[in-house]
């Protein structure tokens, strides 16, 4: 990242390699976070919400939104400021949902850079990245490839 008069700046196209690996830092999983997102998505299924009957499920507790872990890998993701004012748009991912995340567990995102491609044309390349999303453990609970657009530097 680098900064400038008017705040800080992120990589551009030209500055990220093939094979480059970024790890975020942890963030652990709290019953609000679940209450809160079924509130915001309306995904009030159970096996987030009811504590007592997920008790006699084959998991024994309420299990996170799959979706809420990715939502904060992205947030994970952005906050190591490579994106920062140089991400043009987020163009797709594809992800596999391993494990279940519970209360309490701590998710950290390992990003490692697998495929550049330029677009001059359009003054920015696309960047798809491997996409592990890891708990306390090390064990992954999600994975699978982003792709996004990153601006070139201006000439």
């Amino acid at each position: 990242m680098q900064l400038r008069e008017d705040g800080p700046i992120g990589l551009y196209f030209e500055d990220i390699q093939v094979g480059q690996k970024l790890v975020t830092r942890g963030r652990t999983i709290t019953e609000s976070d679940l209450v809160q997102f079924a509130g915001l998505t309306g995904d009030y299924n159970p096996m987030h919400t009811d504590a007592e009957y997920m008790k006699s499920s084959q998991f024994g507790q309420r299990v996170a939104h799959g979706m809420l872990c990715l939502s904060y890998a992205v947030g994970q993701a952005y906050q190591l400021g490579f994106m920062e004012r140089t991400v043009v748009a987020f163009r797709g991912l594809e992800m596999k949902f391993s494990l279940p995340v519970f209360i309490g567990d701590t998710l950290r995102t390992e990003l490692t850079i697998k495929e550049l491609k330029a677009m001059p044309r359009l003054s920015a390349g696309t960047v798809d990245l491997d996409v592990r999303i890891v708990n306390q453990a090390g064990k992954v609970v999600q994975s699978g490839t982003w792709q996004v657009m990153m601006a070139m530097r201006p000439q």
